[in-house]
């Protein structure tokens, strides 16, 4: 078995941004760092999360039931005895959905994203649940996951807030629920996260930095192998390669931390290290791969000229990796904020035969030559630009993808919630 393997083995275990197994992840990423005759730090940085104390749903009209549901992190609390309130499937809140909503505790569909929770937030509804998983799913072969109302969501209001198996919510609306109970309670806390960091000194170009990042936490419930173990040793074997043979630019390596709770750890290091930027042309994320049937993509938050490198490459090279020029929802994320251009690889897995943030995330599905694969690509890729004489292409991250990158972080929505607080 190779190198890689068996480290992306020794780190498949559950590792929660804040947990203590994420810290003793970040410690056998520095050790085998360290192996290699190269110092590497750990970084602390706080992040804000939640325990939950009570979750509970009761149907009182016109049966009684109790399910099982999860409270949102960073829900707001109900009183102790719970809200009682008519119960309202508000499907996907359109206006009708709005106008029906008010004063009842009110079932949606899908992911609540800031648009959808603004509209929720908006008709006046008391509490709200929304579904996970499959009608296929059951308690033996699944997990309830626990959604979460994060701070962009937040800064225009709060309110309780459950998630509930997709099956026990068809029970609700099929037997026609118009009465229920939602208690939730939960303690806002703080934790600790890490990342992990190591630095190749440049030879004749030193003052010129590329970065290499991937994260290593995981979700719940998920050893996290694909997402994003793969990552994180397809970098430790690029960063082998280049102890073995200097590079011409000095080398940044990071392993981020509660990537799964909002790019937190590279958000963390890029405002720790924000004088340092103005060096670092460009900046090289992996987030997933290994997967057995698939295909690799490279989306270039960067220029035109940058993606049409990265195309070029790969066409010349005979790798058949799919490029575009897009944003990714990855690390790559706060390096584009603060100017610094990127390229995310991917493997992303064909429908059927990969999973991702569940427990069906497991090195079954993995194969080393596929992490073989992507990383000589990866690898070579940077080795080009690393030692060439001039920069392949200029840092720039182009207004189109400054848009992208703005909306993303929700940068027009959260000014209006800070000018509608400044308002009250």
């Amino acid at each position: 078995m190779s190198k890689q393997f068996e480290l992306l083995k020794k780190i498949g275990f559950v590792r929660v941004g804040g947990s203590a197994e994420e810290l003793k992840a970040a410690q056998i990423l520095k050790e085998e760092v360290e192996a290699m005759g190269i110092k590497a730090d750990i970084e602390p940085f706080e992040i804000e999360d939640y325990v939950q104390e009570k979750a509970e749903l009761e149907v009182l009209e016109p049966y009684n039931k109790k399910y099982v549901v999860r409270a949102y992190r960073f829900s707001e609390n109900t009183p102790d005895e719970g809200i009682e309130a008519p119960f309202y499937y508000a499907e996907n809140m359109t206006d009708v959905d709005i106008a029906n909503s008010k004063g009842k505790i009110i079932l949606v569909n899908g992911i609540v994203r800031l648009d959808l929770f603004r509209k929720i937030l908006k008709s006046g509804a008391v509490g709200f649940i929304s579904m996970t998983g499959t009608m296929l799913d059951t308690e033996e072969n699944s997990d309830l996951l626990q959604r979460s109302t994060r701070d962009t969501l937040r800064a225009f209001g709060n309110l309780p807030a459950a998630s509930i198996r997709i099956k026990d919510a068809f029970e609700m609306v099929k037997e026609g629920a118009t009465k229920v109970k939602l208690t939730v309670k939960g303690e806002f806390v703080t934790r600790t996260s890490h990342n992990v960091v190591a630095t190749v000194p440049g030879t004749d170009k030193a003052d010129e930095i590329v970065s290499f990042g991937a994260h290593f936490d995981s979700v719940e419930f998920s050893t996290g192998v694909y997402d994003n173990g793969a990552g994180s040793v397809i970098n430790m074997e690029i960063l082998r390669h280049f102890v073995a043979n200097p590079p011409r630019r000095t080398l940044q390596f990071n392993w981020y931390g509660s990537e799964e709770m909002g790019l937190l750890g590279s958000k963390a290091w890029v405002k720790a290290h924000k004088d340092e930027l103005k060096d670092h042309v460009y900046m090289i994320n992996v987030d997933v791969g290994g997967s057995v049937l698939g295909a690799d993509q490279a989306l270039v938050l960067a220029s035109k000229e940058a993606a049409n490198y990265c195309d070029s490459f790969m066409r010349r090279k005979g790798y058949a990796v799919i490029t575009k020029q897009d944003i990714y929802s990855s690390d790559g994320v706060p390096f584009a904020d603060n100017g610094v251009p990127s390229t995310s690889f991917i493997r992303f897995g064909t429908q059927g035969a990969g999973y991702i943030h569940d427990r069906n995330d497991i090195i079954d599905w993995l194969y080393p030559k596929a992490l073989e694969r992507t990383t000589k690509f990866v690898q070579d890729y940077a080795e080009e630009m690393i030692n060439a004489d001039v920069f392949p292409f200029a840092k720039v991250v182009p207004p189109e993808m400054t848009e992208k990158v703005d909306n993303y972080l929700f940068k027009k929505e959260m000014a209006e919630a800070a000018k509608l607080k400044e308002n009250k």
